[in-house]
């Protein structure tokens, strides 16, 4: 492979701000204003082609190039014959409403050790590719060119591409961004993505700004799982595992972590008397399911956790607490929640679904078919 910009690469980062950013304020080498996009949320992907050969790397370096098969014959068909560039790849599915969607968690069943299953994953949730920044074309690296010449660039080696690889839609106007911010939510995207107009682009710095929702929710304490390095001697608490009524039955939702070391200890003891067996545990159906775990219950491993202990201790359900999440993918939340206060005034059976906010149902493909707008 003879390319201008040769793996391995960081790619950029960003870093959250609360709110779509006024452009007037950020200016870099005399070039003021920022370029507003959609925030992908799949795989972080830099995509390195010469000629027929492509390799893919994530956002750690780590080969993707073996799971995507038919996302690589895309880009020996669709991309230019040199290129590096910068994006996401990601998985869309039809809904019952007929409406395009993100799916996270299916993306992640595309990690397999098993070829005959990548590739029967291939065609039956094939994968798509959506380019947001270029590294080189031909012999021409652009790293150290500002955004607004690399999109120019980019734009026009990738202006008739119409999938599975795409080219991310950008605006200049906040008022366009703010409108994104809300309705592409609804087709799973996870938020707005600005990069300041001036900027270079510099591996692994946090040089671009995502804002991201944030809402929060009152949800019942169904267990924990211990820190990694709790000891007998000293132990911590890892996360909470957090619950919502439907049916009259207890949902598993999702985790709340990010606790200081000094919390995690006074956390694990305050919550030993509510400490009680499995069996007598709203959970305790999913008992069989301790080794493999087709529905994704809590304590179990799933492909994408392989080789961590997701055992967890069970608590009587009698918390309440509230937290911080960005948003729902499916019936728990997407990322790890964030504590922030206990709810000791809320009955635990009141805390179910129907406080979440619901985003309006997007499609995808109008995401995608979004034309760039200044």
């Amino acid at each position: 492979m003879d390319l201008p910009v040769l793996p391995p690469v960081r790619p950029m980062l960003a870093k959250s701000v609360k709110g779509i950013p006024d452009p007037a304020k950020y200016a870099v080498d005399g070039i003021e204003g920022l370029s507003f996009e959609p925030k992908w949320d799949g795989f972080r992907c830099l995509v390195f082609k010469d000629g027929d050969e492509v390799e893919l790397a994530s956002r750690n370096t780590k080969p993707l190039t073996r799971y995507f098969p038919e996302v690589v014959a895309a880009m020996q068909e669709q991309l230019p014959e040199r290129v590096v560039l910068d994006g996401e790849i990601f998985v869309a599915l039809r809904g019952e409403d007929g409406v395009d969607r993100l799916e996270f968690e299916t993306l992640q069943e595309r990690i397999h050790p098993a070829k005959s299953r990548i590739d029967m994953l291939a065609e039956k949730t094939p994968a798509g590719f959506v380019a947001f920044d270029l590294l080189a074309l031909g012999d021409t690296a652009y790293v150290d060119r500002p955004f607004v010449e690399r999109r120019a660039a980019l734009e026009e080696a990738l202006g008739g591409v119409g999938g599975p690889c795409f080219l991310t839609a950008t605006t200049t106007d906040p008022a366009r961004a703010e409108e994104w911010f809300h309705q592409f939510e609804g087709a799973g995207l996870d938020g707005v993505v600005a990069k300041p107009l001036g900027a270079p682009y510099v591996e692994n710095a946090r040089t671009m700004l995502k804002i991201k929702h944030e809402r929060t929710a009152d949800v019942v304490v169904a267990g924990y799982r211990e820190h990694k390095t709790s000891t007998p001697e000293r132990p911590l608490l890892g996360s909470l595992l957090l619950g919502l009524y439907a049916d009259g039955e207890l949902q598993h939702i999702g985790v709340s972590a990010s606790f200081t070391e000094a919390r995690r200890a006074e956390l694990i003891e305050q919550l030993q008397p509510l400490v009680v067996p499995i069996e007598e545990h709203p959970w305790g159906r999913w008992a069989e399911f301790l080794t493999a775990n087709p529905d994704r219950v809590p304590g179990t491993q799933s492909r994408w956790s392989q080789g961590k202990d997701l055992s967890f201790t069970p608590l009587r359900p009698d918390l309440v607490i509230e937290v911080a999440y960005d948003h729902m993918e499916g019936r728990r939340f997407r990322h790890t929640a964030q504590f922030r206060r206990w709810r000791t005034d809320r009955d635990p059976e009141s805390c179910g679904y129907d406080q979440l906010d619901e985003p309006v149902s997007y499609d995808l493909t109008d995401v995608l078919g979004a034309r760039p707008r200044s």
